[in-house]
């Protein structure tokens, strides 16, 4: 309860001398017209809350007055003052639901854009301030909406903790089903000049979920899944591109081609094959396979890589390798 005595409230200008209501009188005429319920706002106009009952009181609106809530405010990150869209862009992070161009031009990142997905984004907001009084923190909108209420908003103010938001996200998208998943994927490779089918964009999707945290991200980590590596990591190279992992991947590129039944658990087999009658080691070629077909020395894991590449790509890829390095090749 928050008790006031009308001695301490000076007078306001309700009316200016043009005509024009100030916001106090406006507010609550407004509210009042539409049947506003419930007023809750931040608590920075809790001053002004004895003045809006006052006036609700003198309109002779008094048993429809709404109930007036006050939250505490959003803090900075390091907990000192209010959060600005200021802070957003000097700490490198989004304020605003979407991109906001201002008319000057300026434009404001949004969280959209930023390859936030909505349902962590509001799973995030409901906790700035907000427990359920468990442990529990993944919450579906609907059990939000059965959980939450006003009595467990904490009366202090909350961190903006953008870690916290991350978290959320990453664990939105491992939730989330590869097919709504690789819609939204197919949107960011119509942007990038790239066609796919909406089933190998899900599979993608599915093999990198656990290594991305915004679905932007699907892109960078997984551009070689459609664009074919014209750069190699140099560190792989200078230590795995050797004559004995070439030799390897040479026979599993041609024996690839005649597998009957192809997949990436199979492909994965006829290498292990390869590898026990030739009396090598898997870690002397795992590493030389994963760049000959994406470039890059890690990854998801390399069944799901197969698989989704195909036996053709793969068999092409790895020669194309191999001709590409073939000056680089060290003697093992």
């Amino acid at each position: 309860w928050v008790k006031v005595n009308s001695h301490d409230i000076d007078d306001k200008v309700l009316m200016k001398s043009d005509g024009m209501p100030t916001y106090h009188l406006a507010n609550i005429v407004d509210d009042h017209l539409m049947k506003i319920t419930h007023v809750i706002r931040g608590e920075e106009w809790l001053p002004s809350a004895p003045l809006h009952v006052m006036l609700y009181r003198a309109f002779g609106w008094g048993d429809e007055m709404p109930e007036f809530a006050h939250l505490p405010l959003l803090l900075k990150p390091d907990g000192n003052g209010k959060l600005s869209k200021r802070d957003g862009d000097k700490l490198g992070f989004p304020v605003f639901p979407l991109n906001w161009t201002t008319p000057e031009g300026d434009v404001w990142p949004g969280f959209r854009e930023g390859g936030y997905l909505p349902e962590s984004l509001l799973n995030f907001m409901a906790f700035l301030g907000w427990n359920p009084g468990n442990h529990q923190e993944i919450f579906s909108k609907e059990e939000l909406i059965e959980a939450f209420t006003p009595e467990r908003i904490g009366k202090s103010g909350t961190k903006f903790d953008i870690d916290k938001a991350k978290w959320f996200n990453q664990e939105y998208i491992k939730l989330t089903p590869k097919e709504r998943l690789g819609e939204v994927f197919l949107g960011l490779l119509e942007k990038e000049g790239v066609t796919a089918e909406l089933e190998k964009a899900a599979n993608v999707c599915e093999a990198l979920k656990g290594r991305v945290t915004y679905y932007n991200d699907f892109w960078k980590e997984g551009k070689y899944f459609f664009v074919r590596p014209t750069e190699y990591d140099e560190k792989v190279v200078s230590k795995k591109w050797t004559t004995t992992a070439v030799g390897i991947l040479e026979i599993f590129a041609e024996k690839l081609i005649s597998l009957s039944d192809f997949s990436g658990p199979n492909a994965k087999a006829l290498l292990a094959e390869i590898l026990e009658e030739k009396g090598v080691g898997m870690g002397q070629v795992m590493q030389a396979l994963r760049l000959s077909v994406t470039g890059q020395g890690m990854g998801p894991e390399i069944t799901d890589v197969l698989e989704i590449l195909g036996a053709q790509e793969l068999n092409e890829r790895i020669k194309i390798t191999i001709e590409t390095l073939a000056d680089k090749v060290k003697e093992k």
